[in-house]
């Protein structure tokens, strides 16, 4: 999908045509929407289509005053009953006339830009546009992280009382994100380094303190991150030894009531053979057989609880 942004009497307005200072939102574009962005603007069709693969890595690229910006970007994926955090790359491309970003995705981060609630968002203002999609994007990454650390937690809750693997499942699954999610922070964290050093960044002091900022916030995501997956993966070994256990002490349980079950069994079994036994012409032998079969079981179970088999 294809949209233009402008701003008017500080509205930010949907355009028909590409205009000068212009935000061009690309979401998923297909071939004409690519083909005319790539007329209109002259862009490399190399840079446009980088965005859209998926194992694009984070980098940046200039030639001729024309900048392509690629960082990775959280999003949530539907998998089965649960949720997947992972990530897709963003492509912002700054060239003369407009800023382009392009993504396979539609994303909530641009949601407030073109809703226009970011008072201090101006299309034009390209630079500062990119920083503040910069520092959004890693304020995202945080909100993320904290969500998994409320699921993980859910999940935990879970986990005491059970014997089965369907929470370690979903435990691994919050794993596999804070993996995909570290490795895009660290990936994104260069690009910052990398930008910093431009020169159009430094134009203005207000965009110099602002990537300050969007590194901060990139930095503290990369450590709650890595916390998150130190204290998942410690959480996951602890719970698979405790459903483990859990698992033992049920069958446990088992043994100590099958053995006390087979006493009467074996008791009955052997007052049932076709020879000869003691009380078998006694008019009391089968109370007597019975009395005997349930006080021997009484008492192989009173030493069993003892030794804490019950």
């Amino acid at each position: 999908m294809l949209t233009i942004y402008k701003k008017v009497d500080d509205k930010m307005i949907v355009a028909d045509e590409i205009e000068k200072g212009c935000w061009v939102n690309l979401c998923n574009p297909n071939e004409d929407e690519i083909k005319t962005i790539i007329e209109k603007l002259e862009l490399d069709p190399d840079w446009v289509r980088a965005a859209l693969d998926d194992e694009e890595s984070a980098r940046i690229e200039s030639e001729n005053g024309s900048y392509l910006i690629i960082v990775d970007m959280p999003i949530v994926e539907a998998e089965g009953k649960s949720f997947l955090y992972t990530t897709i790359p963003l492509g912002i491309i700054i060239v003369d006339t407009a800023i382009v970003t392009v993504s396979l995705k539609s994303t909530p981060l641009f949601t407030d830009f073109a809703d226009g609630k970011i008072k201090t968002f101006f299309p034009h203002k390209k630079t500062r546009f990119l920083l503040q999609l910069l520092y959004r994007n890693a304020t995202r990454f945080l909100q993320y992280l904290k969500q998994i650390d409320k699921t993980s937690t859910h999940i935990q809750n879970d986990l005491t009382k059970s014997t089965k693997n369907k929470e370690l499942f979903q435990l691994l699954a919050l794993e596999k994100s804070l993996v995909y999610f570290s490795t895009s922070l660290t990936s994104n964290d260069m690009v910052l380094d990398k930008l910093k050093k431009y020169d159009f960044i430094k134009k203005y002091d207000e965009d110099i303190d602002l990537i300050e900022d969007v590194i901060i916030e990139n930095k503290q995501a990369i450590e709650m991150c890595n916390i998150y997956r130190d204290i998942l993966s410690g959480t996951m070994d602890a719970f698979a030894s405790v459903i483990s256990n859990n698992l033992n002490i049920v069958m446990k349980l088992l043994a100590a009531i099958t053995i006390v079950m087979a006493i009467p069994t074996l008791i009955a079994s052997i007052w049932g053979m076709n020879v000869p036994m003691p009380f078998e012409t006694s008019r009391y032998g089968f109370l007597i057989v019975a009395g005997s079969s349930i006080l021997i079981s009484a008492l192989v179970a009173y030493i069993m609880h003892k030794k804490k088999m019950f």
